[in-house]
């Protein structure tokens, strides 16, 4: 696959296509040396920006290295992840222009501290959580306010 690092109008750097892309295709495996939860917390506690990624439901972490570390967020993106016989792929979700960032959502899904999205898709929901994290995280937010007006 044909792909480039270069500035992002959503954050930093990002990875694009110098080719289409089909719907479907695996584009890239997101490499990355393997952690436990542990270490990864060690290793990211005082630093915001990771390249970590869960496998298996969060059992197994990797911390990413290469091309597909670069791919940004979106809330519409036009790529997805999914785990194929133990490797992260990330696989085109639509049909792929030559010249198009690639983007996923990355459905944060720990953590308490912001994680602002700054996608700028129309359906941008604001922040890197997932939906459902976003959700459980109002909740105890909520309790928490709760609590300190008692």
């Amino acid at each position: 696959m044909a792909l480039i690092i270069r500035q992002s109008k959503i954050h930093s750097h990002g990875c694009y296509t110098t080719r289409p892309i089909r719907k479907g295709t695996r584009i890239i495996h997101y490499m990355g040396l393997p952690l436990t939860n542990d270490q990864a917390d060690d290793l990211y506690d005082e630093f915001p920006n990771t390249y970590l990624f869960g496998l298996d439901g969060g059992k197994k972490i990797i911390d990413g290295y290469g091309v597909a570390a670069f791919i940004n967020h979106s809330c519409q993106p036009n790529c997805e992840t999914d785990q194929i016989r133990g490797k992260m792929w990330v696989i085109a979700l639509r049909d792929i222009a030559a010249g198009e960032e690639l983007t996923y959502d990355y459905n944060l899904y720990d953590g308490e501290d912001d994680a602002p999205c700054l996608c700028g898709s129309k359906k941008c929901r604001g922040s890197l959580y997932s939906a459902s994290h976003l959700r459980k995280l109002a909740k105890k937010r909520a309790k928490a306010a709760v609590a300190s007006q008692r």
